[in-house]
């Protein structure tokens, strides 16, 4: 068995279920706007952010455009008008305060801080991420912290992990190890940046033609097999 001195974790739906975090935010804020969070309006919602985001990956995009247009590309959608940006911030202020890991990765993590230098890469907004590390005592488990916004770089960009690497001590590519669930981020990005790659797919979804991770696993608990 290969042995792996460096953990990249990726954070949204890998450690933190990022699915619980938006849809408790998504409640709060159209419950203190005093508007009706509608089927419909969550599925566009959930469509623009997602393609924002794919488009933010590929660099077509910023973060800013990212956060400052979602809200407003809804509405819009529903034939209204609103400040995007300010929509955005209560919603991010919301998306912080929840508390709800993916299944095991709570004890995952804390077993592994004690036997490998673990890290965290995440796309997203600094400030959020942050938060979100510190409301549910993931942060002092990691060595580093790498959010995108920080970087200039995103997932899945050579230039971010590249980022990364510099500022890992005696960093080591043959020991280094990426977990994360998007394919294209952390998969593909992975693969480019010359990393062993394990693909969470809980979901049992569909990977790109061409690429092929490392490893593959349905549940985190499974990982201690390939690392321990």
């Amino acid at each position: 068995m290969k042995k792996y001195q460096h953990l990249l974790f990726d954070l949204d739906d890998t450690l933190l279920d990022f699915g619980a975090a938006e849809d408790m935010a998504l409640h709060r804020l159209f419950e203190e706007q005093g508007i009706p969070l509608t089927e419909d309006v969550e599925v566009k919602y959930r469509q623009i952010n997602a393609g924002l985001w794919t488009r933010f990956e590929h660099g077509e995009i910023t973060r800013d455009e990212v956060i400052t247009t979602r809200f407003a590309k809804l509405f819009e959608a529903f034939g209204q008008e609103v400040d995007g940006e300010q929509f955005d911030e209560k919603y991010r202020n919301y998306l912080a305060e929840s508390k709800v890991f993916v299944p095991g990765a709570w004890e995952l993590v804390n077993q592994l801080a004690h036997k490998f230098d673990l890290y965290l890469v995440t796309n997203g907004v600094s400030t959020t991420q942050y938060k979100r590390l510190q409301i549910t005592g993931l942060a002092p488990l990691f060595k580093n912290v790498f959010v995108s916004e920080d970087t200039g770089y995103q997932k899945p960009m050579k230039g971010y992990f590249d980022y990364v690497f510099d500022r890992i001590p005696n960093f080591n590519t043959e020991a280094a190890l990426i977990i994360g669930d998007s394919f294209s981020a952390d998969i593909v990005g992975g693969i480019h940046a010359g990393i062993d790659t394990c693909w969470f797919n809980q979901q049992g979804k569909q990977g790109v033609e061409n690429y092929e991770p490392t490893y593959e696993i349905t549940e985190l608990q499974q990982l201690k097999k390939i690392v321990l």
